[in-house]
């Protein structure tokens, strides 16, 4: 295991600020106003001489909602008991405040190695600020601008003396480019945070009844028989006209942004509520980015009947697919995050579209397939001409990773002839030979002049 790093102080120090600059790419929602990080989040920094675990912890005094205090300050606990150091932030502009007073006594009885981070010393002028904070009585100490990437090479050289020499380093590079990247999609409140902490067996991402409380998307490191994943906890992604803050229209572009990123895409669906139209938008933008994609329906909970539980999943699933037509190659599992029944199935699912993405049809297969399709329904007429295919094959991957949707390459007289309807036509005979579950069928035309 790599050791851990954990950045914790009072809100709006500019914690993270230095976790995106340490981690060397923008992961959490950096803004003016506190209590914006409730979460916590982590990622691999591999910029100095030794790997680490890097943690940024929800402000934990004073922190948002009152609602919420209680749980950020579980989280950061649990985060500075597993952690190797303690990156103490304070703000020099700010000066020392009672809130970093508290917050050292709290550090100090952890027992745990504390390096005091000043931050904010955006210049050679500010530099005389830093000493009000000696009087915090901690030994170790840098002076830095997350913003302005001051002091953050010396910051690195730090960490890397500091931590304990006999943690076991590995290079984990290998282990985020072997990791099946999963989003876990869906409007606020659907239970997506509930989701990862029933697979993780912990609260390391809070739970509200609030909605909206995801605001950043979190990376979340998870082993499992050998199989390693990362889950991106997203924002709830909701109408473009409910939005009551900047911060939460940033939210929802950066859970678009996490659909882009992932390798497959889990959508979860209010049982409750069923399938609303947001939730149709959402699969929208799924299948608009040609990811993978499991739809889970939460919260069976609050609608399994006391007898004939089969017959009302199958129901269940029978109108998620229906109005989620769409999407239809996504498999729908019907599930409680709040129980964990049915939770362990999705990696079931999970695995059987890994599988698929394994899956080729032969040359001779698919040529024969798509002459019948084209014999049985020719494509229509548009301004006189009509479709022609005179080749078709499935390429190789073009890129290393694992779940990849398949792609078919049909060398045809005019690509501008092939319209949605029957474009789906033939993806559904394409499905007749080869299913391809929870995988979108991709379809590349190109004129007969162009070689593959």
């Amino acid at each position: 295991m790599l050791p851990n790093v954990t950045i914790v102080g009072r809100p709006n120090v500019g914690k993270s600020a230095l976790f995106n600059r340490l981690a060397g790419r923008k992961i959490a929602i950096v803004h003016d106003q506190p209590g914006i990080t409730r979460d916590r989040i982590s990622a691999t920094v591999t910029r100095g001489a030794r790997p680490f675990t890097l943690w940024d912890t929800g402000g934990v005094l004073g922190a948002g909602e009152s609602q919420l205090t209680a749980q950020v300050r579980r989280g950061a606990d649990e985060a500075i008991r597993t952690s190797d150091l303690l990156l103490f932030v304070v703000d020099a502009k700010a000066g020392l405040g009672p809130m970093d007073e508290d917050f050292a006594r709290l550090l100090r009885k952890s027992n745990k190695a504390v390096l005091l981070v000043v931050n904010k010393i955006d210049h050679e002028k500010h530099e005389p600020l830093a000493p009000e904070f000696d009087s915090l009585g901690f030994e170790r100490s840098v002076v830095i601008s997350a913003e302005h990437n001051r002091g953050i090479a010396e910051l690195l050289e730090t960490i890397d003396r500091i931590l304990p020499t006999k943690a076991t380093i590995h290079d984990t590079r290998f282990t985020i480019h072997d990791s099946l990247f999963l989003a876990i999609i869906g409007r606020p409140n659907v239970g997506k945070s509930s989701l990862i902490n029933s697979i993780l067996k912990s609260e390391r991402a809070i739970v509200s009844e609030l909605a909206g409380t995801t605001r950043d998307a979190i990376d979340i490191s998870y082993e499992r028989g050998g199989d390693r994943f990362v889950f991106i906890d997203t924002a709830g992604i909701r109408k473009r006209g409910k939005h009551s803050t900047s911060v939460e229209v940033f939210s929802v572009m950066r859970a678009e942004r996490s659909i882009r990123r992932a390798d497959l895409c889990v959508l979860i669906v209010d049982l409750a509520s069923g399938v609303t139209a947001q939730d149709k938008k959402i699969a929208g933008l799924i299948q608009q980015a040609g990811k993978a994609a499991i739809v889970v329906t939460n919260k069976f909970d609050l609608v399994k009947p006391k007898r004939g539980a089969q017959d009302a999943i199958e129901g269940i699933v029978a109108a998620a697919q229906e109005r989620l037509f769409f999407l239809d190659y996504a498999p729908v599992l019907v599930a409680s995050a709040l129980t964990g029944e049915h939770v362990e199935r999705l990696f079931r699912l999970i695995k059987r579209v890994r599988g698929a993405a394994k899956a080729r049809i032969g040359t001779g297969v698919l040529n024969r397939l798509l002459r019948a399709a084209f014999d049985a329904n020719p494509p229509p007429m548009v301004k006189g001409r009509r479709l022609k295919l005179f080749y078709a094959t499935q390429p190789p991957h073009s890129h290393g990773r694992e779940l990849t949707p398949p792609e078919f390459v049909l060398f045809v007289n005019d690509p501008r002839l092939l319209n949605q309807t029957y474009r789906r036509y033939l993806e559904a005979r394409i499905r007749e030979a080869q299913p391809y579950p929870g995988l979108p069928i991709i379809l590349t035309l190109r004129p007969r002049s162009e070689k593959l």
